[in-house]
């Protein structure tokens, strides 16, 4: 049985396009094969209100295919029109609903808040011309006759890569994923288990070779085999992107490797405050936004990501907020609403998250989105949002930029403590990677200590961009400098670095 497709819009600006689609599922070989197209203007007339004929219709449908554009179209004695019926009527009947956005420079004020209503339901694609709407729909006709399991293809996460041998898994990466995963999840491979033996008990190796997700967890170089499987940060003064762009990075790697790098490159971004040396000889530390909540979203876009698509995952620090996006979307199960709450695992890339949960880069499967509504909600951030356009994006937003008060509500004591407080944020956001390694340090430590209090994973990146430095500056010191490698080797304060400690505690309390 085929599909029935109900094409939702107004009727007289999309009059061509309509058409168009129509004559597209008909006539295009794959498509004319699953699909049924349904148009309103096709029904033949009826002595019945045109609400009595649409909406049977559109239950009776398998899938919504509705197009955003300019206008809103005729509304009704309630001030709603059929497009908005229709869409509501496909929502509580269940059916899958595709979107389809035209890019406009203004909208009618109801059809841009019919915009903002649907776009927090569903995936959606923007489009500028027909051609590039028939584009984004057969993709879409494509995901979806797979998903329902009437097309088959194997998925990037277990596909065979036949150009690659078991040569190019690293021996040292397969041992430190064994320990790691038996320390964490009481993984049942001896230690001395070889690199055969672990990836057959993990499903990555088959008679006809490795399988992709194989090479981005224990290949060396994954980006020989996969040049986009990277994430690119960037660094932002403002709210909007805008060029010059003061720290762009790109890390590759294995995923394990790209998720620490990208998780420290945020917090070398946002604020690191102190608290007091009452209780321990070890300073508390604390960002701005809770490590767990950047870490979760990074690690979320690397495992459910579309790797065949040509984009990367994309993390952007801006003055009021954090962007982590992916080229990838929600499963056909699940919506955005389902993601506040605990939900079933759909993993995109099953094999790769399986290895992402024995390394203990994620508890639990389908927890990780609920946990980052509860973190934040804790830190009383304001609510992350989670939105579906060209990719799955998560906006993390920054606790002193969020909603303004108005000031004339404030009391003047109100306004001088907000101004103290906006004062010491930007203070504390501006520190440099150097300024963050003399806040912490107190007495004597090891490298470890200063890293694990930093809460930063990437050890390469915490020597070379927060120590050494220090270092070479003579802000810190080695208490056995003759023995640079020693085993008992700690760090501390010189003389300039005390100074400027003193200084930088004045605004990070």
């Amino acid at each position: 049985m085929k599909e029935k497709v109900f094409i939702s819009s107004v009727q007289k600006e999309f009059s061509q396009e309509r058409i168009a689609l129509a004559d597209y599922f008909h006539t295009d070989a794959l498509l004319s094969t699953f699909f049924e197209p349904f148009l309103f203007e096709e029904v033949a007339a009826t002595s019945y209100p045109p609400r009595e004929v649409f909406l049977p219709q559109v239950k009776s449908s398998h899938i919504y295919l509705g197009l955003i554009g300019r206008d809103y179209g005729w509304e009704d004695e309630e001030g709603v029109s059929p497009t908005e019926r229709e869409y509501d009527a496909a929502k509580q009947a269940q059916l899958a609903r595709w979107l389809f956005i035209k890019e406009e420079d203004s909208r009618h004020p109801k059809e841009e808040a019919f915009f903002k209503k649907i776009s927090g339901d569903v995936s959606w694609k923007v489009f500028q011309n027909l051609e590039n709407l028939k584009q984004e729909l057969y993709k879409t006709c494509i995901t979806y006759l797979k998903q329902q399991g009437k097309i088959t293809s194997a998925d990037f996460d277990e596909s065979i890569h036949h150009s690659a041998s078991l040569e190019d898994i690293d021996d040292t990466l397969a041992s430190k994923f064994i320990k790691k995963a038996r320390t964490k999840r009481n993984f049942p491979l001896a230690i001395e288990a070889s690199k055969s033996e672990l990836l057959t008990h993990l499903n990555m190796l088959r008679k006809e070779g490795l399988v992709n997700s194989a090479l981005l967890i224990f290949s060396q170089n994954p980006q020989y085999f996969f040049p986009t499987a990277i994430i690119k940060c960037a660094h932002f003064h403002g709210v909007t992107v805008q060029k010059p762009i003061p720290d762009f990075k790109e890390f590759n790697g294995t995923v394990f490797n790209q998720a620490d790098q990208a998780v420290d490159f945020v917090l070398s971004k946002i604020s690191l405050s102190t608290g007091t040396r009452e209780h321990s000889n070890y300073v508390d530390t604390k960002y701005e936004v809770p490590r767990k909540v950047i870490a979760e979203a990074i690690i979320n876009a690397l495992a459910h990501r579309d790797y065949y698509s040509k984009g990367s995952v994309q993390v952007s620090v801006f003055k009021n907020r954090i962007e982590i996006s992916n080229p990838g979307t929600l499963p056909e199960e699940l919506e955005l609403n389902d993601l506040k709450t605990i939900h079933g695992s759909y993993p995109k890339n099953p094999l790769l998250a399986n290895c992402l949960y024995l390394n203990g880069a994620i508890e639990r499967f389908g927890t990780g989105t609920t946990e980052i509504f509860q973190l934040t909600e804790a830190e009383g951030l304001k609510t992350p949002e989670f939105t579906l356009n060209q990719g799955f994006k998560v906006t993390i937003w920054r606790p002193s930029f969020t909603e303004q008060t108005d000031t004339n509500e404030l009391t003047r004591q109100a306004t001088r403590q907000a101004t103290r407080q906006a004062t010491r944020q930007a203070y504390l956001n501006d520190l440099t990677p150097i300024e963050r390694t003399v806040l912490i340090l107190q007495n004597e430590m090891k490298s470890a200590e200063i890293q694990e209090l930093m809460e930063l994973k990437n050890r390469e990146h915490f020597k070379n961009i927060y120590l050494n430095p220090a270092i070479e500056q003579d802000f810190i010191e080695l208490t056995i400098p003759d023995k640079p490698t020693s085993p008992n080797q700690k760090y501390r304060l010189t003389q300039k670095g005390k100074q400027l400690q003193m200084e930088l505690l004045k605004f990070s309390k």
